[in-house]
């Protein structure tokens, strides 16, 4: 095990990161082969803290992380020309290990080919009407081994396995029409189910609803009882809720800062951050300690509808009064760690989707959705790639692309049910100054929200 790292002098604080990322991405269209690409970058990273201010430095070169430390902690020092800071005392603690997902033997290229090209041949066979057809694998690979002068030499690794699987037909009004299922998973691509016979009931359900949707009808605009199902429940709570709840945007004004102790949704509704295990299972992107070195651990932010906390790096625990998380991350080698999200879920209920559904008269069923932004007061607007009307307590007809929208505290304080199952999604990244491998995960929910109509 390594010796502790010695912060330079004058310095309070010291960390260190190795880190090096690899990333492969295929990308099939119509049977050929469009984009197959492999990058791998690594360096080394030092933050030092002295006198109320952090100095940040990287290289490629592992050999130099003396020299790195160092110049980190002279861009501290150039930092304090802005004037004085009262320096804080940074908690946190220490942890020491390694934290490795060992799946499948990897696949190699020619590997990945055969099957990008065995989903394209059974696709045109069982749905020649399509007009297009997509498909993107994709993994990628992040180790990262952080030292720090509280004691913490951890080695970290996370891993996912991305597919895409994009059908394009005709509408009606012929103009095209197509939806995208998503697979995510912890590992490889090995460790995706990529079989035909596994995917087939994907594919099926995926062909289904591109159907369905060449006769969508539009939604009629307003407040609405919806059932948003799980992937869009998952979303809602990672960006309307979950950004609101990283410290750092806290400090920064967001509107739940003044919220703690208040409800913010209904009593069904309980959502966490988790580091690293959840209800018995590893998450999908396990952080066991962060790239501070602090021991991760679950951020509870919200109780049977009252917010009780939020996520946070050393600083801005320091600043908040509040426990250090575990929080801080950096997506590549040459980035400084901020607050962000991990595993971010609401907590199944009892109720059952069918039951949701059934007791609907006269709504929608939200089911996709392709993009979306939310600010720190909560407010949220994102498109719906592929949603239902609900009439009399039975699914009706596609609706064309529309927008959900509002308030994520007024939506979450109207749940009234909340369904007993979960999806979990690593599939996509999150945006913050730099991006962010996360995962999120939801029970379907039934709320009151707005739909864009025609």
């Amino acid at each position: 095990m390594a010796e502790t790292l010695a912060a330079p002098t004058g310095a309070a604080y010291a960390e260190t990161r190795r880190h090096e990322l690899r990333k492969s991405r295929m990308l099939m269209i119509d049977g050929n082969l469009a984009v197959n690409t492999r990058n791998a970058e690594a360096g080394v990273s030092a933050r030092v803290y002295r006198d109320g201010y952090w100095g940040f430095a990287s290289a490629p070169e592992a050999g130099a992380l003396s020299s790195i430390v160092e110049q980190a902690s002279r861009n501290a020092a150039a930092m304090s020309r802005f004037g004085s800071k009262q320096p804080l005392t940074l908690p946190g603690g220490s942890c020491r290990g390694e934290h490795v997902f060992r799946g499948r033997p990897a696949f190699t290229q020619q590997e990945t080919m055969e099957r990008l090209a065995a989903l394209h041949a059974w696709c045109a066979q069982h749905y020649p009407g399509l007009r297009s057809t997509r498909f993107v694998l994709s993994d990628e690979h992040h180790t990262k081994t952080v030292e720090t002068s509280t004691g913490s030499a951890v080695t970290n690794s996370i891993q996912r396995a991305l597919c895409y699987i994009t059908f394009v037909a005709q509408a009606d009004d012929g103009t095209p029409v197509e939806l995208t299922e998503y697979l995510s998973r912890k590992g490889s691509l090995a460790d995706l189910p990529l079989t035909i016979d596994e995917l087939a009931p994907r594919l099926d359900r995926l062909h289904g609803h591109v159907q369905a949707k060449r006769h969508a009808v539009p939604a009629r605009g307003g407040l609405h009882t919806v059932v948003m199902a799980p992937e869009l429940a998952g979303m809602l709570a990672h960006e309307a809720m979950g950004h609101p709840c990283e410290a750092d945007l806290v400090l920064g004004g967001a509107v739940t800062g003044d919220l703690v102790g208040q409800r913010v949704a209904s009593d069904l509704v309980t959502m966490v951050d988790v580091a690293h295990t959840f209800q018995g299972e590893e998450a999908m992107i396990p952080v066991y300690a962060d790239d501070e070195g602090t021991p991760a651990c679950d951020a509870l932010l919200i109780d049977r509808g009252i917010l009780t906390g939020f996520m946070s790096s050393r600083e801005t625990a320091a600043r908040l009064g509040i426990a250090a998380t575990g929080s801080a991350r950096a997506y590549g080698p040459n980035d400084e760690p901020l607050v962000r999200m991990r595993n971010t879920v609401i907590v199944p209920g009892t109720n059952k989707l069918d039951e949701m559904i059934a007791g609907v008269d006269d709504g929608y069923l939200l089911m996709q959705t392709g993009n979306g932004q939310a600010d720190s007061t909560t407010e949220f607007m994102f498109g719906l790639s592929l949603a239902y009307e609900i009439k009399n307590g039975r699914l009706g007809r596609a609706v064309r692309d529309t927008t959900i929208s509002g308030s994520a505290i007024k939506v979450l304080q109207s749940v009234d049910a909340v369904s007993d199952d979960l999806h979990w999604n690593c599939s996509g990244y999150c945006g913050k100054k730099q991006p962010m491998v996360v995962s999120m995960g939801g029970p379907a929910l039934r709320a009151r929200a707005h739909i864009g109509g025609q």
